[in-house]
C-alpha cells in the first residue's frame, strides 16, 4: 500500500495515484522520471531496473500511461532495451478514461552515434517512433531510421536542441511529455529550462561504485524546485517536485 506522508497523511487508492500523477490538461507539461539508490546511484550494471521497486514500478507506469509521448535518450533506449509501449487492458482503460491515444509513441534523442538503424525502439515499436537528431548525423543513417519506420526530425546543427525537441512535440499534439532519461538528456532539458516536474524514487539500496548521477551537462544556475508530494510504501520514498519557472 502506498501512502502519502506530505502534504497530508493519507492512504492512496489507485484513483488517488492517477490524480497525483496525471498531467495538466492544457499546455505543455514535461515530467522527468528517475529512480535512485539511497546513496545516489541511478543504475546497477548500467541499467535502472536493478533499482526499481514495486512502488517505483507503479509510478513509472503512471508516468507513461498518462502521457502523450515518452521521451528518452538513445543511449538509455539501447541500454534498457526499449521496444516502444504495448498497453495491456489496464493501461488501455486508463488511457481511454483520460482521453489519450491508445498507444503513446516514443521520442528518441540522438546525435546519431548511439542509435543503430535496427534499434528495437524503432523496428519493434507498435506506433512510429520519433527520432530527434542533428544535421551532422550521417544522411544515410537518417534515411535508414526512416526506412525502419521512424519519423525523423532534425533539430540542431552539431547537437540536438532540447528546446526544439519539446516545441516540436507540442506542435505534433504531444504536449504531455514523460521523460525517462538518460542523464545527458535530462541535463540538456534543465539547461533549456523546459522541465516542469521531477519525479524521483529513492530506493532502499546502497550501491557505491561509479554510477552516474541523474543529470549531466553544462553548469547552470541551480533551478529552484517546489516539493509537491511525498509518498512511501514503507521502503521506497516517492518524491514529486515542481519547477519554478
Amino acid at each position: 500500500m502506498i501512502r502519502q506522508v506530505w502534504p497530508s497523511a493519507r492512504e492512496l487508492a489507485a484513483h488517488d495515484l492517477e490524480q497525483l500523477y496525471r498531467y495538466p490538461a492544457d499546455g505543455r507539461w514535461l515530467a522527468v522520471n528517475f529512480v535512485s539508490s539511497a546513496d545516489g546511484a541511478i543504475t546497477v550494471d548500467g541499467r535502472s531496473g536493478g533499482l526499481s521497486t514495486p512502488a517505483d514500478r507503479i509510478v513509472y507506469r503512471l508516468g507513461n500511461d498518462l502521457a502523450d509521448v515518452v521521451l528518452v535518450g538513445a543511449g538509455t533506449a539501447m541500454a534498457e532495451g526499449f521496444e516502444g509501449l504495448r498497453p495491456d487492458a489496464a493501461t488501455a482503460d486508463r488511457r481511454r478514461r483520460f482521453g489519450l491515444a491508445p498507444i503513446a509513441p516514443v521520442a528518441v534523442v540522438t546525435t546519431g552515434r548511439s542509435l543503430p538503424p535496427d534499434a528495437p525502439v524503432i523496428t519493434r515499436a507498435a506506433v512510429p517512433t520519433l527520432v530527434f537528431t542533428c544535421a551532422s548525423a550521417p544522411p544515410d543513417l537518417r534515411e535508414a531510421w526512416t526506412a525502419g519506420g521512424a519519423r525523423v526530425f532534425v533539430v540542431g546543427e552539431s547537437s540536438v536542441s532540447a528546446e526544439r525537441v519539446v516545441s516540436t512535440l507540442v506542435s505534433e499534439g504531444l504536449a504531455r511529455i514523460d521523460c525517462e532519461g538518460g542523464p545527458r538528456l535530462f541535463g540538456s532539458l534543465i539547461e533549456a529550462g523546459v522541465v516542469d516536474e521531477f519525479r524521483l524514487t529513492v530506493a532502499p539500496f546502497l550501491v557505491a561504485g561509479t554510477s552516474s548521477r541523474a543529470a549531466l551537462g553544462g553548469v547552470v544556475d541551480p533551478a529552484e524546485l517546489e516539493l509537491a508530494s511525498v509518498l512511501t510504501d514503507g521502503a521506497s520514498v516517492l518524491l514529486r517536485y515542481l519547477a519554478r519557472h
